[in-house]
């Protein structure tokens, strides 16, 4: 990613790569963080290890009653760097040499090597897509898991499985019976689900998030992850969470006291405020988790319509910050794209997209292990989470790109 990022600014192009949102928070989180700074001095100074603790009471009281669970907030929840502290902690905290952790692919890029760098060996279990009508958009409730080919992943060696929905890259939200199949398992098989749900607010077209942890008998297996950052508009602040049973919870803190020790205080007292604020407004249509979604559908249905105009082909996804969209007819036209031997073919046609046409997308072959990337080498990722003059500077080189696709 690093790569194609670095290649956007020398080329002046449009970046709708890379998962951030290029406009302010919301003002009352934006206000919350001001307040935090002209408040209590001490707020300068360290906080309890394991949360500021009126961040971790709001989480414990918020959280409890979306997963029905009674959440103490000193046993029950971690406050963490961000959500990627959090998946590193509990891969570090749970995994050891020679365990399984089963990937559910396409994947958020670091399962894999967190999964490695805790000794760890994983395991894919790949989403298929399932066929389309003729002339209609592929979705990402066609991407489906085989309940036999995941059933067959488990084994005595099984530590842990990672989930995450909605899903990055594909905006897949698992439906309660696919998170039904993966508790039952994960239950027969006395497996740890680690759920990654930064996008939980981030759902489209009147779908529903379900959490995994709500299901019977998976709160004391599941740790549920969070992110102020992708809540709130505001992934600098760099606070994440994490929420499960203590006889799990235990040793995240262990490994978290012993690296990181604990997270800036003010960012923390911010995110309290803001969910305090949302508490008091939530499920009402001023809700931010109402009106966001709403703004980022009508992002989302400009990006994609803008892309089908060159020949693009968006999978339209239920939720996230990303779609990724099909290259096929890309590929059959223009197979040849210069690029190193090998190179995945999504690879190539991002730097020829990003010299040529000014515009910046991810490969999504990145997302896979590396047995499948030739096979899912068709797609790239669009991230639609921007701001109006984004979306204008996009428009002008998709018309400059339409104008040459004229005979």
């Amino acid at each position: 990613m690093v790569e194609f990022v670095k290649m956007a600014s020398e080329f002046d192009a449009v970046n709708l790569g890379q998962g951030f949102p290029d406009f302010p928070p919301p003002d009352f989180a934006v206000e919350a963080f001001q307040h935090v700074l002209s408040s209590d001095f001490m707020l300068n100074q360290y906080t309890k290890a394991f949360g500021y603790p009126p961040l971790t009471k709001t989480l414990a009281s918020f959280f409890g009653t979306l997963l029905g669970q009674e959440i103490d907030p000193l046993k029950n929840v971690l406050v963490t760097v961000g959500a990627y502290g959090a998946l590193f902690t509990a891969f570090q905290a749970l995994v050891e040499e020679g365990d399984e952790v089963i990937i559910i692919e396409p994947f958020f890029d670091c399962y894999e090597p967190m999964t490695l760098m805790a000794g760890g060996r994983p395991v894919f279990v790949t989403l298929k897509p399932g066929p389309t009508q003729d002339g209609e958009l592929d979705s990402s409730s066609n991407w489906q898991l085989d309940p036999t080919d995941l059933a067959s992943k488990f084994t005595s060696r099984t530590k842990a499985l990672i989930l995450n929905t909605p899903n990055n890259p594909v905006g897949k939200v698992f439906s309660k019976e696919e998170l039904e199949l993966v508790a039952s398992l994960c239950r027969q098989h006395d497996v740890i689900c680690i759920t990654d749900e930064v996008y939980q607010w981030l759902v489209y077209d009147g779908y529903q998030h379900v959490s995994i942890a709500s299901l019977p008998g998976m709160w004391e297996r599941t740790l549920t992850i969070g992110s102020a950052g992708k809540t709130f508009s505001a992934t600098g602040w760099k606070v994440g969470w994490v929420l499960g049973p203590d006889s799990l919870m235990k040793h995240l803190r262990t490994v978290h006291q012993n690296s990181v020790y604990h997270c800036p205080t003010q960012g923390q007292a911010a995110v309290a405020r803001s969910f305090e604020h949302e508490q008091l407004h939530f499920g009402q249509p001023g809700s931010y988790f109402v009106q966001f979604p709403r703004a980022m559908q009508r992002a989302r249905d400009r990006m994609m319509h803008s892309l089908q105009s060159v020949g693009l082909k968006p999978v339209v996804p239920q939720g996230s910050y990303f779609f990724i969209a099909d290259i096929s007819d890309f590929k059959s036209k223009m197979p040849d794209l210069p690029g190193e031997v090998d190179e995945p073919y999504d690879r190539r046609f991002v730097k020829w997209l990003i010299k040529n046409k000014g515009l910046v997308a991810i490969p999504v072959s990145t997302f896979y292990s590396v047995p499948h990337r030739k096979l899912f080498d068709h797609y790239i990722r669009f991230c639609f989470v921007k701001d109006e003059s984004t979306l204008q500077a996009m428009d002008e080189k998709l018309q400059k790109w339409k104008s040459e696709l004229r005979p």
